[in-house]
């Protein structure tokens, strides 16, 4: 079957589609209310987790599962959550997929008692499909879309690339843009001259989530040029990804906060409230004690990223869609069960981790 896009998505797929309640006016109120949060591009701080799909052994979506999680995350404290991205195998979803998982995020969290902006993953080869997923994603309620460029044969040029955002913007008036700079996953290399002048020509673009190796150096380029040659067309923030695998490096370049697969944005959220006070030697003493966590996190693939979400109590199953390995090899689990003992000894993970627990 050909892969539509857009509203005529709707009719040609059977994938099950939860339909949304009417919102009530306070649940309307926090809707636009997380909208209105992230349409100033210096409300892009803070901590945002990349979510994990949830799939059931038959590879079906577990939406129940999926919207616990949301719900977690939210009483955790964090500031935001992004769906639809690598962790959340973007690659492996139908269209009909992707708005089940959207109006299932906006639902989940539109009764936890404060603004919580729903960040979604659009980014497809082609840009007038990344144009129509961003419209999709706007018109069910997220209040920002993360968009990455995908390979091409022969390299697109900086200037393709800039119409590219460009093109997003022009789209969806009004929804902020994340640009992640992920080369590992997509094979495109952006140098910070390029991401610069992205966030001096579209202002829609709000948000550098920067995972581009050296992070540091890149983040340091980066504040170099927003600093004198290309400033931003007003306020544009640098979150870290990578699994906060160089946090305690990045922070000192200047990020504002993380955007991350990481199944501890607890820990996360600790480390940059240190970080945003300057007090280094605290932010880094939380970065080495929970570093061997987040290095055992950057396995190939989501399937042990899967499993530490299982192990939280978030997800039900830790499956991950073919043609991946379906879970993580038996040692693998049992080593990662083992390092969060480790790290977290007598914690229940499956709570939200107390912050007397960072104090």
């Amino acid at each position: 079957r050909l892969c539509v896009f857009g509203r005529d998505a709707r009719e040609a797929n059977n994938t099950p589609m939860l339909r949304p309640r009417s919102p009530s006016a306070p649940r309307a109120a926090l809707l636009h209310a997380a909208r209105r949060r992230l349409s100033s591009r210096s409300d892009f701080r803070g901590v945002f987790p990349i979510m994990a799909t949830p799939f059931r052994a038959d590879e079906s979506l577990d939406v129940d599962g999926f919207q616990k999680s949301m719900r977690f995350m939210a009483e955790a404290g964090c500031d935001g959550a992004t769906i639809v991205g690598v962790l959340g195998e973007s690659n492996r979803m139908t269209d009909r997929e992707r708005e089940t998982l959207i109006r299932a995020a906006v639902d989940a969290v539109a009764d936890c008692g404060r603004p919580f902006p729903i960040c979604v993953g659009t980014s497809h080869a082609g840009t007038a499909a990344t144009v129509a997923l961003s419209q999709m994603a706007q018109e069910l309620g997220a209040a920002a879309v993360m968009v990455t460029p995908t390979k091409e044969p022969a390299p697109a040029s900086d200037d393709t690339l800039a119409e590219m955002y460009a093109r997003v913007a022009e789209g969806c008036p009004g929804l902020p843009i994340v640009l992640q700079d992920h080369p590992a996953s997509t094979q495109v290399h952006m140098s910070p001259k390029l991401i610069a002048r992205i966030a001096h020509e579209v202002p829609a673009v709000a948000c550098i989530k920067l995972e581009a190796l050296p992070t540091p150096a890149r983040i340091a380029a980066l504040r170099k040029l927003w600093a004198s040659e290309l400033p931003p067309a007003s306020d544009c923030t640098i979150l870290t990804g990578l699994g906060a695998l160089y946090a305690g490096f990045d922070m000192e370049q200047g990020t504002d906060g993380f955007m991350t697969g990481f199944a501890f944005p607890e820990i996360l959220q600790a480390m940059n409230a240190a970080a945003q006070r300057k007090e280094w030697e605290r932010a880094h003493a939380l970065y080495q004690r929970y570093l061997p966590l987040l290095v055992f996190e950057q396995q190939p693939g989501v399937a042990v990223r899967k499993e530490l979400y299982r192990l939280r109590g978030l997800i039900e199953c830790a499956h991950v869609r073919h043609p991946a390995a379906p879970a993580a090899a038996p040692a693998l689990a049992k080593a990662l069960a083992e390092q969060v003992e480790r790290s977290l000894p007598g914690i229940d993970v499956s709570q939200p981790l107390p912050a007397s627990l960072f104090a």
